[in-house]
């Protein structure tokens, strides 16, 4: 049995995924902090939720891409992987609505600062996609197969 092949994104997405992890619980803190001081309790709770409303709407994505690369290499590869990243997006879009819903009116929310850390987490999460692809040192032009024979210096018949 042969195992199956790796594709190139995978190793970034991971690496995506734990480095955002790590930015989250950093941005958590501070945005807890900053928060606190800013709005009391209010602007606590607030700057938790943005951080991480942020990131589980940023996580769905790449988890998505995650588990659909595993069907690389069969025949309905393209149909499975984009059905299972538009999974995501729908789960992301209901998710959506039940946090607006939800959040809506809330006593303990402070609009600005629950804004401010959403915003914030989104560009530190940008900066790591930039920063890991910069890094990653992955081919241009990695699933590709080449031939492995020139057909020019094959015996003329």
């Amino acid at each position: 049995m042969t195992s199956p092949q790796q594709i190139s994104s995978t190793p970034i997405l991971r690496t995506t995924l734990l480095w955002s992890g790590a930015a989250t619980a950093v941005l958590a803190v501070l945005g807890a902090v900053i928060g606190f001081l800013v709005a009391d309790t209010e602007g606590l709770w607030s700057a938790l939720a943005g951080v991480l409303l942020a990131a589980v709407f940023l996580a769905i994505t790449g988890i998505s891409i995650l588990i659909a690369n595993r069907w690389y290499g069969d025949p309905l590869f393209v149909q499975l992987f984009f059905g299972i990243v538009m999974g995501g997006w729908l789960l992301k879009f209901v998710i959506f609505l039940v946090v607006l819903f939800t959040l809506r009116g809330q006593p303990w929310l402070n609009p600005t600062v629950f804004f401010v850390a959403v915003v914030v987490s989104i560009l530190t999460s940008l900066a790591i996609d930039v920063v890991v692809m910069l890094r990653m040192r992955v081919p241009y032009v990695g699933d590709a197969a080449l031939p492995t024979e020139n057909p020019e210096d094959r015996p003329s018949e």
